[in-house]
């Protein structure tokens, strides 16, 4: 879905005539931004929290996509049969975690120490570590005995709503909705509560659940610890270095005191972005959204800032791996924020490169015949950029044969530019994906928290003129300016070679 952001950032000015958008903001910081539209009986509702994986810090990463999951827990009147012991049987496995904590920590020394015994393996537990976690699980299973499972969703389906569901990048986390259009004070009571009143029941087995989804997205999957090694490579200092569902080491780690100072720090209504697009007078919705949001009580402290910036690159960095599966090559290049006066120049030059009657297709595909496939992207964040090519070679040919094309045609653009016939190809696109992003009213939603997570939904308005104003010669520069050898991060996947078992000696 990000990548479709290229196409809303990219629009024509006509299309952002369409877009009726009322900003306005609540006494406590609350930004809410309204487009009433009565194309269809059902609001598109969603709140952004200006918080992801860029804002966590080293050992404790994985925090912000935590909450993610933590945020469908419940309150003190969803998702449990009784608040008073539920919260009686937080407490208690708090207090028991900070003692199973000691007893990690004397296993960590020992396996810095090379001495036998990990952290994974149960013999080496103390007998006051194996009852602790005995307690610990009895608490767990009297817990489970409370918890109303999925009833927020449950009450969702009944009101028949749609599309509930949320995710996490490095530079926001994306509640959304669908709901009937009658049913919009009921959204803002279930939303308002879950952020004055969120429960963070089951915090410890949530852990476990973020496991598994990294087992299963990231390290059961032929390149996924590969992709996440190559982005810390091609990150020098800023916290995009690290992925969003955090290290493992660290997410077992998380303790719900850090869960709670992470929650009132960013999860405030001074750091929200409440999103509404669908069939309501705008004047009524902002009346509810005014009575029951209204009671967030703001952070008065703010969140803290990312200071660090992105050091240029000094040299070209490689990486080569073997995997089980199609050979391919990366190149990533550094680049700018996606509000950075040259974040549209760069989109521009994506989209020459990129496509069937691109650039790259018609030299590696058609031209060399060197390539099965080859396409680019340009992807701005909050705080840096990256371009990217990707490429798949031809079988016989590896990784590497395709790199002196695809750098050819990056230097051609850099000091001969684009033609006219190119510029206009692309703009035309970019307003054919604008309407097809802006449709519906869910896009348009979508449309609108990714410019809040980037910079604010003005960017998203102000994008079309800012396209508009990119000339052949802005694309030239921009090549020329970034896509430079010092400042590429390549990778070089190539298919794990057969293994060979030793011919079986014969008996004589």
């Amino acid at each position: 879905m990000r990548r479709a952001l290229a196409a809303v950032l990219l629009a024509a000015p006509l299309a952002a005539q369409t877009v009726p958008l009322v900003e306005r903001t609540l006494p406590n910081g609350l930004r809410v931004l309204l487009v009433e539209r009565h194309n269809a009986p059902s609001i598109a509702c969603g709140w952004v929290a200006r918080v992801g994986s860029a804002n966590e810090t080293a050992g404790a990463t994985g925090m912000a996509h935590l909450f993610e999951h933590m945020m469908f827990k419940g309150t003190d009147t969803i998702g449990t049969r009784d608040a008073a012991r539920d919260r009686e049987l937080n407490a208690a496995q708090d207090r028991l975690r900070a003692g199973i904590r000691e007893e990690l920590a004397l296993l960590r020394e020992r396996q810095r120490r090379g001495e036998p015994g990990g952290l994974q393996d149960p013999q080496a537990r103390s007998p006051r570590h194996q009852e602790l976690l005995d307690a610990f699980n009895r608490l767990v299973a009297e817990q489970r005995t409370l918890v109303v499972k999925d009833e927020l969703p449950k009450i969702y389906d009944e009101m028949g709503a749609t599309d509930l569901n949320a995710n996490t990048t490095p530079d926001r986390t994306f509640y959304h909705v669908t709901v009937p259009a009658n049913k919009l004070e009921l959204w803002a009571w279930l939303e308002s509560d879950r952020l004055k009143n969120a429960v963070f029941r089951e915090f410890y087995s949530e852990r476990d659940v973020v496991l598994e989804e990294r087992r299963q997205r990231t390290d059961a999957t032929p390149t996924g610890r590969i992709q996440e090694a190559f982005a810390a490579l091609s990150w020098e200092a800023l916290p995009y270095r690290w992925p969003v569902i955090g290290w493992p080491s660290d997410v077992t780690q998380i303790t719900r005191e850090q869960a709670d100072r992470f929650y009132a720090t960013y999860y405030a209504p001074n750091n929200l972005s409440l999103i509404l697009v669908g069939d309501f007078r705008t004047d009524d919705a902002f009346a509810l959204v005014e009575r029951y949001f209204g009671r967030l009580v703001p952070n008065p402290a703010g969140v803290p800032p990312v200071l660090t910036t992105e050091p240029p690159q000094v040299a070209e960095q490689r990486m080569a791996a073997f995997a089980d599966a199609s050979p391919m090559l990366r190149v990533n290049y550094k680049t700018v924020p996606g509000v950075h006066r040259d974040a549209p120049a760069l989109q521009v030059l994506a989209g020459i490169l990129n496509g069937a009657s691109g650039r790259l297709h018609r030299a590696l595909v058609q031209g060399e015949k060197t390539a099965l496939s080859v396409r680019s992207g340009a992807f701005g964040m909050r705080y840096g950029g990256s371009f990217t090519l990707m490429a798949e070679p031809v079988p016989g040919r590896g990784p590497a044969d395709l790199e002196p094309a695809l750098y050819r045609e990056l230097e051609k653009i850099g000091a001969g530019g684009v033609t006219p016939g190119e510029l206009a190809r692309v703009k035309n696109q970019a307003q054919v994906g604008l309407f097809r992003m802006l449709e519906n009213n869910a896009g348009l939603r979508y449309a609108l928290a990714e410019a809040e997570g980037m910079g604010t939904a003005r960017d998203l308005l102000e994008a079309p003129r800012r396209l508009e104003e990119v000339t052949a010669e802005d694309v030239a520069r921009v090549a020329r300016t970034y896509l430079k050898p010092e400042n590429r991060t390549v990778l070089l996947v190539s298919r794990r070679p057969a293994r060979v078992n030793p011919p079986t000696p014969e008996v004589k």
